[in-house]
């Protein structure tokens, strides 16, 4: 069939270009304004008990075995399997803080130099939405900066949160310095177009790269399904399907709790995480990384995407997180907080500044908007299936968020006045002082 497809002058696929995504929201607790008498905003807000469990069983379950096999790959291939990760601030804080380990392993597979780092938003928000973009911006770098001092990586490519992208953000991007953009292969701005193939965003932006949805969904969503018809999905039957395709790349994005979460070991999804790159080598397939696919290629045409395209959802927009009344008052609600507390660490400073801006930054991730959707059908299904909150209502969680919320937004207020007041009063005192002759 190959040599049939060639005869025809039908160019066949090149290459796979893998990329995950790995995160963790910090989750809130139930809130009690009479409980967080003692306590710091971030033991007040957010729940460690809850945290720790999530993460603890997501690293036994998959960040652990997953890369455990990716390093097993790169050294079988002799290096050339190569995959592309995005991970976020606050799964690294998590790290940290509960499994050590877990960096440890994404920092072996660092210094094999076959694993790319890809830029985002520190704290996995939608502050690309809000009408100024310095939020925006600052999360872009305050990322990037992690990368380097984790993993030692500059990342060239970007991806925004939930894979949200528009002109306005390939421009952002562009003006930050990267080079190529990922984001979602849909026909809504693709039509005809194979998202096969290296495109550049209008007016001369970046490169893009669009995630092929059908062979990406047929790992991240329909591999355990036991009702599809193409189940089980095997390692060979995959590399196969990705043999046939026609253009220069297939872009396989996913999360990366696809392998262990999503679907159980006992799915044997891990099992066709380690035969695929040898599969997929039989057929003569090489693996790159983003940045390597957006060198590689030349863009074939110009994408213009007035507006905002993500993955989430069969509507593939944002409505996953402001399709609702509740989610776009709880979304101002953290837009308007932004020069409230900017002014109060520009007052206060120091330790305390420091604490307002790493917890306004966790409310910001978008995990929180999600969990306030009030879609139904299958994507009703999908946003309870991913929520913490299985046992309470979307306006239940709405009740909670908006109430931390607000208690942050007094606390804010609070600092700012009595540091604004101290300032005040030290420089009364030092006028007095002056005016007695006492220093």
């Amino acid at each position: 069939m190959a040599r049939l497809l060639q005869g025809w002058g039908v160019k066949l696929l090149a290459s796979i270009c893998l990329y995950f995504h790995v995160h963790q929201p910090f989750r809130l607790k139930q809130f009690n304004v009479f409980g967080k008498r003692g306590h710091c905003l971030r033991s007040a807000y957010f729940s460690e008990e809850v945290n720790k469990h999530y993460f603890e069983k997501a690293a036994r379950q998959c960040y652990l075995p997953a890369n455990k096999v990716l390093l097993d790959a790169i050294e079988e291939t002799g290096g050339a399997f190569k995959a592309s990760f995005s991970i976020t601030g606050t799964f690294v804080e998590q790290a940290r803080l509960f499994v050590p380990e877990v960096l440890d392993s994404f920092r072996a597979l660092a210094e094999t130099g076959c694993v790319e780092f890809v830029g985002e938003t520190w704290g996995h928000s939608l502050a690309v939405l809000y009408a100024d973009s310095g939020e925006f911006r600052e999360q872009v770098r305050m990322h990037s900066r992690m990368l380097r001092d984790e993993f030692g990586a500059r990342p060239s490519v970007f991806r925004n949160t939930e894979l949200i992208y528009s002109n306005d953000v390939g421009r952002e991007a562009r003006a930050m310095g990267f080079g190529a953009v990922l984001a979602e292969g849909f026909e809504t701005v693709l039509g005809w177009r194979s998202a096969n193939f290296v495109y550049r965003a209008r007016n001369n932006g970046p490169k893009l790269l669009f995630r092929n949805y059908r062979l990406s969904d047929d790992v991240g969503y329909r591999f355990g399904a036991r009702w599809w018809s193409q189940w089980p999905l095997t390692a060979d039957k995959y590399a196969s399907w990705l043999a046939s395709a026609e253009g220069d790349t297939v872009n396989l994005f996913m999360d990366y709790e696809t392998f262990g979460e999503h679907h159980w070991p006992g799915s044997g999804i891990f099992g066709f995480l380690k035969h695929l790159p040898r599969e997929c080598r039989k057929r003569g397939l090489e693996f790159l990384s983003v940045g390597e696919t957006a060198s590689r290629y030349s863009a074939v045409d110009e994408v213009d995407v007035p507006f905002a395209l993500s993955w989430a959802d069969l509507e593939r927009d944002v409505s996953a997180w402001l399709g609702n009344k509740l989610q776009r008052a709880c979304f101002a609600e953290l837009e308007s907080l932004k020069p409230l507390v900017e002014s109060a660490v520009a007052v206060e400073g120091g330790e305390s500044g420091r604490e307002l801006l790493d917890v306004y930054r966790r409310l910001q991730t978008s995990d929180h908007l999600y969990y306030l959707c009030t879609k139904s059908w299958a994507d009703g299904d999908v946003h309870k299936h991913f929520s913490p909150y299985k046992e309470s209502s979307p306006y239940e969680n709405f009740i909670n968020y908006m109430n931390v919320l607000q208690d942050f937004k007094e606390e804010v207020c609070r600092r700012a006045q009595a540091s604004a007041a101290s300032v005040v009063g030290a420089k009364s005192v030092e006028g007095i002082a002056l005016k007695e002759g006492l220093v």
